[in-house]
């Protein structure tokens, strides 16, 4: 049978899909948070860095009341060359009063030496000096210092005075830095994920793909070969090299298989064993009737004939009934009619109806005597069984033999023993003697007439009232079969 791609190919496709997709979520997450965590820190800088320059504006300005003495200018130089860090000091109309805009620095005899280039700077927006007004303002801004460039961003409202006047002066201080470290850190932590998902999707493809292809050669195999179980060949097992529920299942279906293998044969062999069983009484039948009917058979001895044909006649409507017994059981059509019966008395009857068979084989009967059993059973069915058993006794015991009985009680079961003495059972042969039309080599010859259906049939009603029939033997010396039957407890 063709390979086919079947459900484990289309659950790899799907947990793959599943795995990509939730790998670029999370990714999203941790790119978002990790890139926002950085972006704050960065944020918390320029505000210290903002923080510390307006102290020392404000200490500058507290001794001559100017905003852009050489001190102020130097730190100024030195937070846009070190840091790129733009600032920026608006008066209280917005005017730019201080920008980088507003000089070039050159390092020259390890001083600066500033030379002032007037340019004209744009004034604070309305929107951002009612947002300081309130509060200082700290965020990526992408409007406030050019459109599309975004800029990270603290203003805040700041009062400078002298130490000489206490009128304090209302101007606005903004700063500005750059966002190339955040973009590279982001970047940084894109490339580092994308590897980190490259790497684990190979090994998850890796591990999935191996399990996966097992899987999927086994599927194939249990296709199959449960293929060839539907064409009724059942010479192969289902492996069972697998791990979890599946080894399981297999076990099953293969306990399965053996058990309708095993009913196949042993319908193929009741079907032949029937045909074997119906077809020699209607041959003696029909051979009969055909020598009477065309004068073979001569009148003064069509009489005897005619008694083997009722024999026959009878023979068949034994196996008839068994069958159909043996179908009701087996369907579960037959419900028992459980009621109190004195089961001891119910075998004494039994024995009396082959009394004279016994004195002919001049057999000696004991444990008749014994103490009497009253049970809860289906009189009839259960007399059906004692009968089969106590014939089968009285059938193969040997001449000047005995007959022994016994009826015992135990805290779980009532048991009912029916022994003779005689050649007994081969080991071999004990497993099998309740199988349907089982005969042993040696009864084969005694038992001419019997079908092989008594004890199969026996042991169904036993089990129907939820006992056990089983059987024990010495080869040579005796066969024994009792009968357990449970011990109804109160309250049930």
């Amino acid at each position: 049978m063709e390979n086919k791609k079947g459900t484990y190919s289309r659950l790899f496709r799907q947990t793959f899909i599943i795995l990509i997709t939730s790998l670029v979520f999370i990714g999203v997450i941790i790119i978002s948070i990790g890139t926002g965590i950085y972006r704050n820190e960065k944020l918390k800088e320029l505000q210290d860095t903002g923080d510390l320059f307006i102290s020392c504006l404000k200490e500058e300005y507290k001794k001559d009341g100017k905003i852009n003495s050489d001190n102020v200018y130097s730190l100024h130089a030195a937070l846009q060359k070190d840091r790129k860090i733009e600032v920026f000091i608006y008066d209280t109309d917005g005017k730019c009063l201080v920008s980088p805009n507003d000089y070039e620095l050159e390092l020259a005899s390890g001083k600066f030496n500033l030379e002032r280039e007037i340019k004209e700077a744009k004034p604070l927006s309305e929107s951002m000096m009612s947002k300081l007004e309130n509060s200082s303002y700290l965020a990526l801004d992408k409007n406030g210092y050019a459109k599309n460039e975004p800029r990270l961003t603290y203003g805040r409202r700041i009062f400078l005075k002298t130490s000489e006047s206490g009128v304090p002066v209302r101007m606005y201080a903004v700063f500005y830095g750059l966002t190339n470290s955040i973009n590279s850190y982001t970047w940084k932590v894109v490339l580092f994920y994308i590897l980190f998902s490259l790497i684990s999707l190979a090994v998850a493809f890796f591990i999935l793909h191996r399990r996966i292809s097992k899987l999927e050669a086994y599927e194939n195999d249990c296709l199959r070969i449960t293929g060839k179980y539907a064409k009724g060949d059942f010479s192969e097992k289902l492996p069972t090299d697998i791990d979890g529920n599946v080894k399981e299942i297999a076990e099953y279906v293969n306990a399965l298989a053996d058990d309708v293998a095993t009913n196949e044969n042993t319908s193929k062999t009741f079907i032949a064993n029937v045909s074997h069983e119906l077809r020699t009484p209607i041959t003696t039948v029909g051979g009969f009737v055909d020598g009477i009917l065309d004068g073979t058979i001569p009148k003064e001895k069509r009489k005897e004939y005619l008694i083997i044909v009722s024999k026959e006649m009878r023979r068949l409507k034994i196996l008839i009934s068994s069958m159909l017994n043996m179908t009701k059981f087996e369907s579960g059509a037959m419900t028992p009619n459980f009621k109190e019966a004195n089961i001891t008395d119910l075998v004494i009857q039994t024995v009396l109806m082959f009394e004279t068979r016994i004195e002919e084989k001049n057999l000696d009967v004991f444990g008749l005597d014994s103490t009497r059993l009253v049970v809860k059973i289906d009189v009839d069915l259960m007399q059906q069984v004692i009968y089969n058993l106590v014939e089968n006794a009285v059938k193969f015991v040997n001449n000047d033999g005995s007959l022994t009985f016994r009826f015992d009680k135990t805290e779980e079961w009532y048991e009912i023993g029916i022994k003779n003495t005689g050649e007994g059972l081969k080991e071999d042969e004990i497993p099998q003697v309740f199988d349907r039309f089982y005969k042993t080599d040696s009864s084969r010859g005694k038992d001419t007439t019997g079908l092989g259906l008594g004890l199969s049939i026996s042991r169904k009603i036993v089990h129907l009232h939820k006992g056990h029939i089983v059987v024990k033997s010495v080869y040579g010396e005796y066969t024994e079969f009792i009968i357990q039957l449970p011990i109804e407890k109160k309250g049930q």
